[in-house]
Order: structure tokens, then sequence, then C-alpha cells
């Protein structure tokens, strides 16, 4: 039976962004001097997991710091999987990135005129520049969101959902979307789109991230062809306020950053004996030491003690954190505070070359929906909104440069019958969930993973296309795929890295010192090849 998809409204851009966090807005100001750029999201503007980041930005601008030693940190946070070239851009060109920012807008917090530092795990120095005291993200969010909002060459789309990149002679020329709540097809036609999506932690139970990150760039480059990388790192934040009946409320890691200790139930000070840099250790460490530490307790969280922190400096560096806790019913001054790991970032992504390029002409990609090797196996803290500066002023520099549609393209790209929407019932959603928190959490093992592989990929196999669905039903269809990969590249990978663990292979195996690259077959499913990466020298 022929599916009678309708026409859509069709609008025609110089730039396509799709996404509204700190990769997308930048990039998207960065090109108004040439041309007309959309800007795509599907929630609001300010919807992202920008709005939400806590710690900072970290990067090398005191005098007592350099990029080197801002590069080295990041080598050694990931685990021997980082590309030292997608690296050395992000620490090198990080501080003009910062100025420019700041030129844009940004107020980062000062004292007596001067920025202020902070420190988050695994930096050697202070380094992370925040705003608010623990609020930096909603900052970066309001100084981009409000130039975007009133710049004359830009036009936002609230509420409108990416369903498919459109692609003409093996070349991106835009996309197909959904307009919300209705789901009216819409069109949007560019010479160059780029991706800016964000991360898929809604494919967790327990995650950070807010309900807009259910992996749709990811899905819609697979779908289109390009391949995916290093699907298997999922970073788990150790400190999300365990709550009952609360969504999960990150604690930032700057807490631990000026004295705040994670201890037992019965009030250990566990960190010290398992890593040199203690509580400030790598994610990936505290998050497993959390997790065995709950298990020996049997417990479903461990305590955070602020004691350590004087009240005044606890005040002024986190009234973000104070109020949301006061607000949960918690006495700071009183209690120690139940945290438990959660999904936060994702490591892995649409692989990109350092300019931004994905494998399909047109189309660039960048932020966390991206994977070029700068984060590893595991992502040095306060990098991430870092990242979406760097490599989106990289995407803005190239974008104007590549080739314009022809009128044979651009007849061909108005005229197209737009594809079916995939589909999922939406209770899928909520097994899929409960599946990847058991199965492909903090620890992996082969057989859950085996399992959880045959149960993914039976839902994958009935997804439905038809003419349009509610936008819950694509995000079901978009994280199955995405999750079927991150299990696929976890089965493939027979060692411990970073945030990947496998409790049947614990160890490092530097035969493994490789990334994987996915690409589809026929069928849809994976087959991965690898990049070897070359010794970091750290």
């Amino acid at each position: 039976m022929l599916l009678e998809v309708p026409r859509p409204n069709i609008r025609e851009f110089d730039f396509i962004v799709i996404g509204s966090g700190v990769a997308g807005l930048f990039t998207a100001l960065h090109l108004t001097d040439h041309g007309k750029v959309a800007v795509i999201t599907k929630d609001r503007l300010t919807e992202s997991n920008t709005e939400y980041a806590q710690g900072g930005i970290a990067v090398a601008l005191h005098e007592d710091d350099n990029p080197r030693d801002h590069e080295r940190d990041t080598l050694i946070a990931g685990a021997g999987l980082c590309d030292l070239e997608a690296v050395r851009t992000l620490t090198v060109e990080g501080p003009d990135s910062v100025r420019e920012l700041m030129r844009l807008g940004m107020r980062f917090d000062r004292s007596a005129g001067e920025l202020v530092y902070g420190r988050e795990a695994a930096h050697g120095v202070r380094r992370i520049l925040h705003a608010s005291g623990d609020e930096t993200g909603h900052e970066v969010e309001r100084a981009l969101s409000r130039r975007t909002a009133v710049h004359p060459a830009i036009e936002v789309f609230e509420h409108t959902l990416l369903t498919d990149l459109l692609v003409v002679e093996g070349r991106c020329v835009g996309v197909d979307a959904l307009a919300l709540p209705d789901s009216e097809r819409v069109r949007f036609v560019a010479p160059v789109t780029i991706l800016a999506t964000g991360g898929l932690g809604q494919a967790y139970s327990i995650t950070t991230n807010p309900l807009v990150t259910t992996g749709d760039g990811m899905a819609a480059a697979w779908r289109a062809g390009c391949r995916l990388r290093d699907m298997e790192f999922v970073q788990f934040h150790p400190t999300a306020l365990f709550h009952e009946g609360s969504p999960k409320f990150l604690i930032s890691e700057a807490m631990r950053g000026e004295g705040a200790i994670l201890r037992s139930e019965d009030g250990e000070h566990f960190m010290p004996a398992l890593h040199p840099q203690g509580d400030l250790a790598p994610r990936d460490i505290v998050a497993r030491a959390v997790v065995a530490q709950m298990r020996k307790d049997g417990t479903d969280h461990v305590l955070l003690d602020f004691s350590p922190i004087p009240r005044e400096r606890f005040l002024s560096r986190f009234p973000g954190i104070v109020g949301e806790l006061a607000h949960r019913g918690f006495d700071i001054y009183q209690e120690r505070i139940p945290v438990c790991p959660a999904a936060h970032y994702f490591m892995g992504g649409v692989a990109t070359d350092i300019s931004t390029r994905t494998d399909l002409p047109g189309l660039l990609a960048v932020g966390e929906c991206t994977s070029l090797g700068v984060h590893g196996a595991n992502r040095l803290a306060s990098n991430s909104l870092l990242d979406g500066l760097v490599f989106g002023l990289r995407a803005a520099n190239l974008a104007p440069r590549l080739p314009k549609l022809s009128y044979e393209l651009l007849g061909v790209a108005t005229q197209m019958t737009p594809p079916p929407v995939r589909c999922a019932p939406v209770a899928v959603h909520g097994h899929l969930r409960r599946l990847m928190q058991d199965y492909a959490g903090v620890e992996r093992d082969g057989e859950s993973l085996a399992e959880a592989q045959q149960v993914v990929g039976d839902w994958c196999r009935q997804l439905a296309t038809v003419p349009s669905a509610s936008r819950s039903e694509v995000e079901a269809a978009n994280l199955l795929t995405v999750s079927r990969l991150i299990i696929e590249g976890a089965l493939a990978r027979t060692e411990s890295r970073g945030a990947h663990f496998r409790t049947d292979y614990p160890e490092i195996d530097d035969t493994w010192r490789r990334a994987q690259v996915y690409q589809a077959d026929a069928d849809g499913g994976p087959v991965i090849t690898y990049i070897d990466i070359a010794d970091d020298g750290v």
C-alpha cells in the first residue's frame, strides 16, 4: 500500500542550523554576515543541555595556565583514545573562542574586575570559568539566544522536529521536519546544513539530560548514510541527586573542586584509597567507585558531604544548587546529600573531521552529536561548552566556502516527495530506558549486552513508516536507532577503557587503542571498522 505523504511547506535559506544549544547558536550567529540562517529547534529556543550546564567552561586563559597543560589533562582523561590534533585544536583555539563569547555578551564571574577560575576533576590547575556561581549554562544560553532571537539575518523555528536529511545526488540540500504540535510537514532547503542536535541522555532511565536529548541528529545522519563513531562511550556523572519522585538534578563536580567529599552510608570517605586524585579523579573512575560502594553498602546512593566548604563560599559559589536542594527539602548544613551516577554526556556521535565535515557533502556537524576524538573515551570536565564554541566557530568559517546549490539541484530539492516518517510506539521508550540503564550503563558484560542486542534489534525491525507521526513516536524511533549502536559497540569492545567498563573484560587492552566506526549495511544494521589512535605521549 502506497503511503500518501502530504506535500511540505518549503522554506529556502543559505544555511540551516539544527539545534539551539551553545554549538548551534554560536555557529548561527557567526554565519549572519554570509546569508540567511534558519535555526530549527524542536522545543523552546533556550531548551538544550547547555541551559543545564553548571560547572563552567574549561579554558587556558589564566597567566599561570597554558593550552599545552590543558591538552595534557584532556588526553589523560580521554584514556588513550583522543585524537591529538583535535585536542590541540580545542585547547589552542579555546581562549579566542571564549573571548568571542564574552564579546557577544557572556558575563563570567569576576572578583575585583578579574576573572575567577574554579577547579574540577582531573584538571591540574584552576581553569574553569563560571557564571552566577553554578549557572554557567543558563548565562551562555541567555547571551546567545537573546542575540539570536532579534538578529535580522536569523529566523528561528521553535517546536520544529527534524525527521530526515534531504539528500539529492549524494549531497545534503536541507531537511524535512514536522511543525509541532500538529505534525505539519515542513521542508528547509539550503546549500549547507549544520547538525547541532546534542546528545542522547534520554536513552537511559537515570539521566541529568533534559527531555529533548533523544539522538535525533545522529539517527537522521545514520539514515542518510553517514558514519558514526565511538558509540559505546556514554559518560555517567557520579553525583546526580538521588531523591525519590524527583527528576535527576546534577550536583556539579565543581563542588568537589571546592572541597565536598563523597562518603559511604556509614560515613567512610572512600575515594582517597581508590585514586591519587581522590574525589577529583576522572568522572568514569568516580562513577564506578560510587557504584561499587553502593553495591557494598546495599544502597542505591552514596552521600555527598558539603561540610568542608565554608558556608559563605558555598552560598556565593553555588546559589543555584543551594536553592534547588532547599526547594526539594534538603538542609545542606545539617545533612549529607544522597547522590548516584546518571547518564550525562555522550562521547560518540556523527563522525567528522576537525573542520566539522561529515561524510555527506553539504552537511556539517558540531557539539555533542559529533565524534572526532576530541574527548576520547572520557570527556574532561567542562570541556563540553568549549567544544561547542571552538568547533561551532570552525563550522561557521567553513560553511560559506562550500559550493552553492545549482538551479537543477534546487528544483529537485523543492519537488521531491518527502519520505514517510520513521516512528515507534511511545511505550517502547520506557522499556528501552530501563533496559539501557540495566544492561549498558556504568558497568556492562557480554551476556547482558547480547540479551539487549536481541531485544533492541527486534524493536528496530518493527519500526513503522507513516505519513506523519507525533514527536514522541519519532523520538522513540531515534532512541532505538542510537541505542542499538551503543549496544553493538559495547559488545564489540572487549576491554574496559574510560567510560566503557566491561566486568568480564575489566582491564585496558592496548590492542584496543582504536576508535570504532559504524556504517549502515543494506538492512540498516551496523558494520564496524576501526581507526588506530596514535600514541599521544601521556
